[in-house]
């Protein structure tokens, strides 16, 4: 993982989103909390989604809500997660809607930051 920032120089902003993504996750039961704040700074919160027929992580369905709401642009995203970083396919989704220099924290379930990686 690149660009990596220790919590403690975190703003407030990018603190609330993780602390949302965490709430996600526990509250749902799910193996992944996410959230995104819009260009607007509007949040959406998810949690993965396992039906039969959709499988999303939790970061790809909050980029989905932010979209299917009228966000233009992400200034910034946030999973929690066991995994060590933001799959690809997370950070593609991350980079549609809010390009390549969007920062998409990855935090431990403990809600500790792990690193930050851009979407591109």
């Amino acid at each position: 993982m690149t660009e990596t920032t220790p919590s403690a120089e975190l703003d407030a902003e990018d603190r609330k989103i993780i602390t949302l993504a965490r709430s996600a996750r526990a509250r749902n039961g799910v193996p992944e909390g996410a959230a995104v704040r819009d260009e607007t700074g509007r949040t959406y919160v998810a949690g993965t989604v396992e039906l039969d027929s959709l499988k999303l992580s939790a970061l790809r369905t909050a980029v989905a809500m932010a979209v299917a709401s009228g966000a233009k642009s992400l200034e910034a995203a946030a999973v929690v997660t066991e995994a060590d970083t933001a799959s690809e396919e997370d950070r593609a989704a991350v980079r549609d809607l809010g390009g390549s220099g969007t920062p998409v924290l990855v935090a431990g379930p403990d809600g500790a930051l792990r690193g930050s990686v851009t979407a591109g």
